[in-house]
């Protein structure tokens, strides 16, 4: 039987301001509170609450027989946090559905898995916690930031213990290959891989509202018939996009979610039903391993990592970011780590390209790409400088992570020789009071008069009975 895996990503970056090369040792703060409280609030208002509200009603329509599945990176629960907790809220409610699987995916939104091993799993784990704190469930499944993928990656992911792992449907790595079987990756046999249908998910988060678009108008029926004409064995359609496709990408105007609204019955009509990536992963086989030795995303039509990666401007920023990954995980600094997690988002690479791109980009503040890098850099370099004014650069990392090892155990020492302290005194205290409570029980005894004695009775004299005869 055909099953449907519904993804949605969850995702809002970090804007930076303007920061000139004279701000640099002078000005610690990197960051457009002004849009980025802007950009969040709108979309939550445009996208997210209504398209959230359609698919709890979707839910509640289904009574479980429709589910769908959401990553939501660390940055962007921040956002959310501050500025659209109803978002967040609303999120809970759905997961208390039952319906509702959330994955894992780095907590930066970033590029780790290109650059540090210890980084990415650092990222990861960091996400998990904070999915597991609001949803009460520790993610099974990984969605790496923009279905960067490659056999290394999954490598990886499976020695993290994820049990499946989501990434493009790419043309040039399937060749004849459908994307509607679960394949696993060549180094790690137990990590399977969900892989995006390009056509059918592009077809709703890009092309839907666009009237010169042949497909125009695209209709729920026809969409599903289009799923149940594929042949019988090619069971799995993985249909991932950005939540922001439903009301940004594709406005409320075009009715969007009136299209959305009406998959579920389309599908059951048909005999196809909704799944979520680990229920996929826990009953289906996979059919065979999926060579991946060059890195994919779901990003442009090369569909790789060129657009973060593909000038020098853009590799010289990712190398400099980079090079001090290492020290800032031994240090794990709150106010760094931080700025570390807003500084890796990839759309900060993104915004430095110099392709020619079919999606439309928008740059923010820049002018251009040479405008993003100028700028990045700066934060760059005052952010590198502020590393190493607490970690001198003469200090190399093995020295740094001996040293901090140090710190951390006489910390630990402290805690438990205060924590002994803190019992001592409990128990002398303790002591104390018994000791006040015995004194103040002291006087009023003496104070108690003696109890009278009562006089001895009165012996009666013994009466010797008579002898008996014989006796």
């Amino acid at each position: 039987m055909k099953t449907i895996c519904l993804y949605f990503e969850i995702h809002q970056i970090i804007h930076l301001k303007r920061y000139r090369f004279f701000d640099i040792g002078i000005d610690h703060y990197y960051y457009d509170d002004y849009e980025n409280e802007r950009s969040i609030t709108d979309i939550a208002a445009r996208s997210y609450m209504p398209a959230l509200e359609t698919l709890q009603e979707m839910i509640k329509q289904g009574n479980g027989y429709f589910k769908v599945a959401f990553s939501i990176s660390g940055v962007g629960m921040e956002q959310l946090e501050m500025h659209a907790p109803q978002v967040i809220a609303k999120l809970q409610e759905l997961n208390e559905t039952g319906c509702v699987e959330f994955l894992a995916e780095p907590y930066s939104h970033g590029l780790s898995s290109l650059a540090n091993e210890e980084s990415f799993a650092a990222d990861v784990k960091k996400q998990c916690d904070k999915m597991e704190d609001y949803f009460g469930k520790r993610p099974t499944i990984l969605r790496n930031s923009s279905l960067i993928y490659s056999d290394d990656i999954g490598g990886q992911v499976a020695a993290m213990g994820f049990k499946g792992m989501l990434t493009e449907g790419a043309k040039h790595v399937l060749g004849w290959k459908s994307p509607h079987y679960i394949y696993h990756c060549p180094i790690a046999p137990n990590l399977k891989l969900l892989l995006r249908d390009v056509e059918l998910s592009d077809d709703i988060s890009l092309r839907f509202s666009n009237t010169s678009w042949e497909g125009y108008p695209l209709f729920a029926d026809n969409y599903i018939n289009r799923i149940a004409a594929l042949p019988e064995e090619e069971q799995f359609i993985n249909i991932f996009m950005e939540l922001s496709a439903l009301g940004i990408a594709q406005p409320l105007s075009s009715n969007i979610l009136e299209f959305i609204k009406a998959l579920p019955a389309c599908a059951k009509e048909k005999g196809i039903e909704f799944s979520t990536p680990s229920e996929i992963c826990m009953k289906s086989k996979s059919v065979g391993q999926l060579d991946v030795p060059d890195t994919l995303s779901w990003v442009d039509e090369e569909r790789d990592v060129s657009t973060w990666l593909g000038n020098a401007m853009q590799r010289e920023a990712f190398n400099k970011l980079y090079s001090v990954a290492d020290r800032i995980r031994i240090a794990q600094d709150p106010r760094i780590n931080q700025d570390w997690d807003y500084l890796q988002a990839s759309n900060n690479f993104r915004f430095m390209t110099t392709k020619a791109t079919s999606v439309g980009l928008d740059r923010g503040i820049y002018s251009g790409a040479f405008d993003a890098f100028t700028n990045y850099m700066n934060i760059l370099g005052d952010f590198i400088n502020r590393v190493n004014s607490l970690y001198p650069e003469e200090i190399d990392n093995d020295q740094l992570n001996g040293l901090l090892t140090t710190i951390r155990n006489q910390g630990e020492e402290i805690e438990v020789k205060d924590k002994e302290i803190t019992r001592l005194k409990t128990k002398i205290e303790k002591m104390e009071a018994a000791e006040e409570k015995l004194k103040a029980a002291k006087p009023a005894a003496a104070k108690k008069p003696a109890a009278a004695k009562k006089p001895a009775a009165a012996k009666k004299p013994a009466v010797k009975k008579p002898a008996k005869k014989g006796e």
